[in-house]
């Protein structure tokens, strides 16, 4: 049966109250397809279905939550059903929901923990938000280099219930510091006999836990890798951080780079969790700022207001010559946006970038001024189609240069370049195109000013 028709079935299961059926259909099922099945269900449905289920696959099926509901189905659940969930979750997943947490939800989570867990969550929230830190578990077996394949595969089958995986194993001196690390088929492959040190990979590519989750994950891109050492400053391995998690970090880095580039801020819930009021104050804020803005464009249309009594025909072309700056702007700040995320470009590169983008828009410019020309001709004869075909050129050209420049900019003052949003860029080139084509009409037509 397909996912969707699952997720389905268990609605309908649930909306029938046919409870040993349910129980059975969910046997069936994949632990994120329960989660997404129980995003839909209210506090009450999914505290049911997740009674429904084995005790030990709960934990399991509660990491794929979200965290409002999870602190929801806490709070909902018997203190001990809570504790076991909490006590049971890897703990980055811990973490993810306890720094989303008010000061008075999060006391009352840490009340269900051991002392052991509330000492370890709190180490992990102590590291600075969006740090690898966060986003690491402490949970990494580690094998000594003095030790043979065979005393160290011993070490990993006793411990395996304690890391979160043992594809790749690390190998650490006395005091915890990193040395190395050894496959799951250096194992399998190795003679028992032979050493640890002979085998391992010296020099393993790490990352401190106080660098960036976005620097993680990019380690792991540029290396391939499945599993990042986490290391203090002294060379400590203090955790690992595992692909999976790293592939939640790029969504949320993802989609915070879209929120921000249409002037919206950055929500820490999903769209269908936020509050009206919330998305109200993530969205005023800008728009508000980009009204007082485009007062500078009515000035200016105010300005020429003697060219356009001149020739009304030069309105008709307004909309349509502005608007392709905003646009042409639009594009060269969203492929620059996203190199610069992505690390393919860095502040180094760009004169090099801006005389490509220059090139780039002059060619964009000049073809969309020669469409346009026509339609000039058509409409208010030669003079007008110069003026047209002159003013989509360089308004296409300085349009592209801002949205190309200006993530450069605020990335050179620490800013995140998703700023440079959509909104914002069409809002500058929209007064810097009205300037540009009443300045030409103006000279053009030989209209005087004021």
């Amino acid at each position: 049966m397909e996912r969707i028709e699952l997720i389905q079935q268990v609605l309908a299961l649930l909306k029938a109250e046919q409870w040993d059926a349910l129980e059975r259909h969910l046997d069936e099922m994949a632990v994120q397809d329960i989660a997404t099945a129980m995003a839909d269900m209210d506090v009450e449905d999914a505290r049911r279905v997740l009674g429904l289920l084995p005790r030990d696959r709960r934990p399991r099926v509660f990491a794929y939550l979200s965290p409002a509901l999870q602190y929801a189905l806490l709070m909902a659940l018997p203190a001990e059903e809570g504790r076991y969930i909490l006590y049971r979750l890897l703990p980055d997943d811990r973490t993810a929901l306890l720094e989303r947490l008010d000061a008075a939800n999060l006391e009352a989570l840490l009340k269900l923990l051991s002392p052991e867990n509330v000492k370890e969550a709190l180490r992990l929230l102590g590291y600075p938000e969006k740090s690898a830190g966060r986003l690491m578990t402490p949970k990494a077996i580690a094998v000594r280099p003095g030790w043979t394949v065979g005393q160290a595969l011993d070490y990993v089958r006793e411990q395996s219930e304690a890391g979160e995986t043992v594809n790749v194993v690390f190998v650490t001196d006395a005091r915890g510091a990193l040395l190395g690390r050894m496959r799951l088929r250096d194992f399998i492959l190795g003679r028992a006999e032979r050493g640890v040190e002979e085998l391992m990979d010296p020099d393993p590519v790490t990352v401190l836990a106080s660098e960036s989750q976005e620097e993680a994950a990019r380690l792991m891109k540029h290396y391939d890798l499945e599993v990042l050492p986490v290391v203090d400053p002294t060379g400590v391995l203090l955790g690992i951080v595992t692909v999976d998690d790293v592939i939640d970090v790029v969504e949320e880095e993802a989609t915070e780079d879209f929120h921000k580039m249409a002037s919206v801020g950055a929500l820490n819930l999903s769209l269908r969790e936020a509050r009206p009021s919330l998305l109200y104050r993530k969205r005023v804020g800008w728009l508000v700022m980009l009204v007082f803005m485009n007062i500078f464009g009515g000035a200016a249309i105010a300005h020429f207001e003697a060219t356009i009594e001149a020739v009304i025909a030069l309105v008709f072309f307004l909309p349509l010559i502005v608007d392709s700056g905003g646009n042409a702007g639009s594009q060269a700040a969203t492929l620059m946006v996203r190199a610069l995320a992505t690390g393919d470009v860095r502040m180094k590169d760009w004169l090099r970038l801006w005389g490509k983008e220059l090139g780039v828009a002059s060619a964009l410019g000049v073809t969309m001024g020669v469409a346009v020309s026509f339609i000039g001709l058509w409409r208010g004869g030669p003079d007008v189609a110069l003026v047209v075909a002159l003013a989509m050129v360089f308004v296409v050209i300085v349009g592209s240069m801002i949205g190309m420049l200006l993530p450069f900019i605020l990335a050179r003052f620490n800013m995140d370049p998703a700023t440079a949003s959509a909104p914002l860029i069409t809002s500058i080139a929209d007064i810097c195109g009205i300037m540009i084509y009443f300045s030409i009409a103006t000279a053009i037509l030989s209209v005087p000013v004021g």
